[in-house]
């Protein structure tokens, strides 16, 4: 296995552009386990620690471009007020060791169902910005994922960085597992209310063979608090409507049954967590100035 250890962007996308075999690792959190298990023997690793461009972010035009390389603590550290749902998620990844580790860039790359940044990008409306030596493009977050643990890379492209719209509203983010902390969801959901504009954005983790967002829910949590006059009262809101968002968001998965749980309970606890990530939403939203 040849080990490629580029120092500069310029010279990564060289790399890869001569080797597109190559698999691309930074934190190595899954890379690693899947060479460990020898699940995985590819012909290269192309390093990309050593390349300072995807290491930083910035807020652009009301956007946070993140670095593929930033870390889940930093995300955590220093992005909490911006993007607080990603924040959220990030939290919930594994152990201080593994954040102190692992990259959005990487969890996007590895592409799984069940990757705890993807739900918060979703709802977001995050667009991930690729690269090759022929160039820069931008793919939206639900174009990313193609498949179980695949993604719209072409061979040669790497990811530099996530766009992601700064948080106009409360987000929240909620996940079921056998335990609180490093594990692998059985299912994942996030809930962004955008105050300026007046929309919902979700985000379903663990429920379908990619991760998605619950379209026909926003559209009715959006048009049902317009009509009801609640973006402007932040009146509570009523049981009928919350409960039918959650069965919404619920319909919109589509679950397998597999050892860390059944199809009919994922369902059961996207409902549930959706309904306590809007209560939760629309209770910090009452309590804003």
């Amino acid at each position: 296995m040849d080990f490629l250890q580029p120092a500069s962007w310029d010279d990564a996308l060289a790399a890869k552009a001569e080797r597109p075999e190559a698999v691309p690792i930074a934190g190595g959190t899954d890379v690693m386990v899947e060479l460990n298990f020898d699940t995985r023997r590819p012909d290269a690793l192309l390093d990309l620690t050593r390349v300072p461009e995807l290491a930083g972010w910035a807020v652009e035009d009301g956007r946070v471009r993140l670095g593929a390389g930033v870390t889940y603590t930093r995300l955590i550290d220093e992005l909490g007020g911006l993007l607080p749902g990603l924040a959220m998620a990030a939290r919930t990844v594994g152990s201080p060791q593994i954040r102190n580790r692992g990259t959005v860039g990487g969890n996007l790359g590895a592409a799984s169902p069940a990757g705890d940044c993807h739900p918060p990008l979703l709802a977001a409306g995050a667009e991930v910005e690729v690269a090759s030596v022929r160039g820069t493009r931008t793919i939206p977050a639900p174009e990313f994922f193609t498949g179980v643990k695949r993604n719209a890379l072409a061979a040669d492209e790497l990811i530099a960085a996530v766009l992601v719209p700064a948080a106009a509203g409360p987000q929240q983010f909620s996940k079921i597992g056998t335990r609180n902390a490093m594990v692998i969801a059985v299912a994942s959901f996030c809930v962004s209310l955008d105050l300026r504009a007046k929309t919902v954005g979700t985000g379903i983790g663990s429920a379908a063979p990619t991760p998605r967002r619950a379209t026909d829910a926003e559209r009715f949590l959006s048009v049902a608090l317009d009509e009801a006059g609640l973006w402007e009262s932040r009146a509570g809101l009523p049981a009928g409507l919350v409960r039918e968002f959650g069965d919404q968001v619920a319909a919109a998965a589509d679950p397998v049954d597999d050892v860390r749980g059944t199809a009919a309970y994922r369902r059961h606890g996207l409902a549930v967590m959706a309904r306590r990530t809007l209560t939760w939403a629309w209770s910090s939203y009452q309590g804003r100035d």
